[in-house]
């Protein structure tokens, strides 16, 4: 045990492809809706973009030396669709087909962290869908269930010598709601009733990808990683506990039921029927594709709510959310462990003992260099602790936890916000591309290794 922890703990850090890799048009890679999204002016702050990024994609070496030095057991990072097929589908079109020097470059990754004794978890989709793909429709067309099986199987064939266990998507909310409701993420459509159908194109493709990944290597797991928050009602009312409900159906219930009890909630259903939305046409074939279920869950947690029910505010879930904690962060979320506790008891009441690996937490700062070139991030140390003494709580109450997994070991392209938010526990230099581990690196490590305490 290492502070509470068993042995066999999986302790890791995350990125993403889109974010830390650049190189976004070399060695044949395809064309990505960030790629495209990115370079419209307005759409992200100070008009960044992943071009270049981190530089990931000629760093291989350094940034492995750099995960070695950290102490992790597993390396969590995602796959660029477009880097493998660079129009989505395996047809030979001018711009299609495997791209195979993208699919070798991966293969050196998996293969180099497994060589410095840590374990590659792959994902296979963190957003940065092939733009040809998107042309046809993207997730809102169900012949990417298709798609996507098809690039799974090419990945669980080519890494599978390395890599034991895979996440089919990040956080399909994200995709759905903030991509095709809120419009603030590629493609920026503005349709609660797109968001719906491709929330269920990403459930068919997760349950296909998982009986791919059966027939190829039975050993292999594969879970799902879920955006998954604490929905506290903000009073006693009835109608503020059938609002919290709500919430909690619209964020994690709506993606979990499906995968552990078959079928959609009844009552989110209902709710979204009578608010005039269309909703997926679900199939008896769709439920088998369901019943294929997770090996296990990963659970982003970074923030909290309250909701009060509010006739006409957050159409179509009519209810008003405010965050829960005192503590701010660089993005304006607020600091609230407890719910992390809170969630993780909750979902194991509600689906039983799952196996759960926290596959995302972290926090930004404004981190500024010393003279000396030191990050002294102590704020981010304590976020860091106070949230793992919550996950040990949890596994002492019963919750079958697996893992903790930092966003991210590298500060990198935070998405709409560009490079003005750094999550990392390494400092990147976006200039020189030079990189520092800060002080919250350091204690991680000593952590990992025992030699410091929650």
């Amino acid at each position: 045990m290492t502070n509470g922890f068993p042995k066999d703990f999986r302790w890791g850090a995350a990125t993403a492809s889109y974010q830390i890799e650049g190189a976004w048009s070399a060695d044949g890679k395809g064309e990505s809706i960030w790629d495209r999204f990115s370079h419209v002016p307005g759409n992200i702050t100070n008009g960044d973009t992943g071009d270049v990024a981190c530089d990931h994609y000629h760093r291989i070496d350094e940034d492995v030396a750099l995960m070695k030095r950290l102490g992790i057991n597993t390396y969590s990072f995602s796959i660029s669709w477009p880097r493998i097929f660079p129009n989505g589908k395996p047809d030979g079109t001018a711009a299609g087909g495997l791209n195979q020097k993208g699919l070798d470059w991966y293969r050196t990754l998996a293969r180099k962290v497994c060589e410095a004794g840590i374990t590659p978890m792959a994902t296979l989709y963190h957003w940065d869908l092939p733009q040809a793909l998107q042309d046809r429709g993207g997730w809102a067309n169900p012949d990417i269930v298709d798609d996507f099986e098809h690039y799974a199987r090419t990945m669980f064939e080519a890494l599978g010598e390395w890599v034991p266990i895979w996440v089919s998507h990040t956080e399909p909310w994200v995709i759905a709601w903030i991509g095709h409701w809120l419009g603030h993420h590629p493609p920026g459509l503005r349709d609660f009733s797109t968001a719906l159908r491709v929330s269920h194109h990403l459930l068919l493709a997760h349950g296909r990808a998982k009986a791919a990944l059966a027939g190829i290597d039975p050993q292999a797991q594969i879970g799902i990683k879920l955006y998954t928050q604490m929905n506290y009602p903000a009073t006693d009312r009835d109608e503020d506990r059938a609002a919290a409900h709500r919430d909690y159906g619209h964020y994690t219930r709506w993606f979990l039921d499906p995968l552990v009890k078959g079928d959609y909630p009844a009552d989110m259903i209902a709710w979204y029927r009578s608010k005039g939305l269309v909703l997926p046409d679900v199939t008896d074939d769709d439920r088998a594709v369901f019943a294929n279920g997770i090996d296990f869950l990963g659970h982003s947690y970074y923030f909290s709510h309250r909701l009060r029910h509010t006739p006409g505010e957050n159409w179509p879930l009519e209810l008003a959310t405010e965050l829960v904690g005192k503590h701010h962060t660089q993005k304006g979320w607020r600091i609230w462990p407890q719910g992390l506790y809170d969630n993780l008891v909750r979902i194991t009441n509600d689906y039983g003992k799952i196996p759960i690996i926290i596959t995302e937490n972290g926090v930004a700062f404004n981190d500024i260099p010393t003279e000396a070139g030191v990050i002294e991030d102590t704020t981010r140390i304590e976020f860091i602790r106070q949230h793992l003494v919550a996950a040990r709580r949890a596994m002492a109450d019963g919750v079958n936890l697996q893992g903790y997994i930092y966003w991210s070991l590298m500060d990198n392209f935070e998405w709409e916000d560009g490079y003005t938010t750094r999550f990392g526990l390494t400092y990147i230099d976006y200039e020189t591309q030079k990189r520092t581990p800060k002080a919250s690196f350091e204690w991680y490590r000593s952590l990992i290794c025992g030699k410091a305490d929650l």
